[in-house]
């Protein structure tokens, strides 16, 4: 079982993860092409993060559960929305 801290420093590292990559995604409306590497690192950060998220899932209880699926839906978003900018 997930303890309660385990779960709140991954999701506080989640937020972290979500900030940064919202910075890249701001960049990148802004310079187009010129910050690809940061860019790509930013939505690899998210694929990790949603990745360990699911590996986490198994182990937590279901009000962790339900905190986890809402962040997960955070960083999913996020993602959907830097794919379809046309960068």
């Amino acid at each position: 079982m997930a303890t309660r801290q385990s779960v709140d420093e991954f999701l506080q590292r989640c937020e972290d993860v979500i900030r940064y990559a919202k910075d890249q995604y701001t960049e990148a409306k802004k310079q187009e092409h010129y910050n690809d590497t940061e860019y790509t690192k930013a939505q690899q950060m998210l694929e990790e993060a949603n990745n360990e998220l699911a590996h986490l899932a198994l182990s937590c209880n279901a009000q962790q559960r339900e905190q986890l699926h809402r962040m997960r839906l955070q960083m999913q978003q996020l993602q959907n929305e830097m794919v379809l900018l046309n960068h």
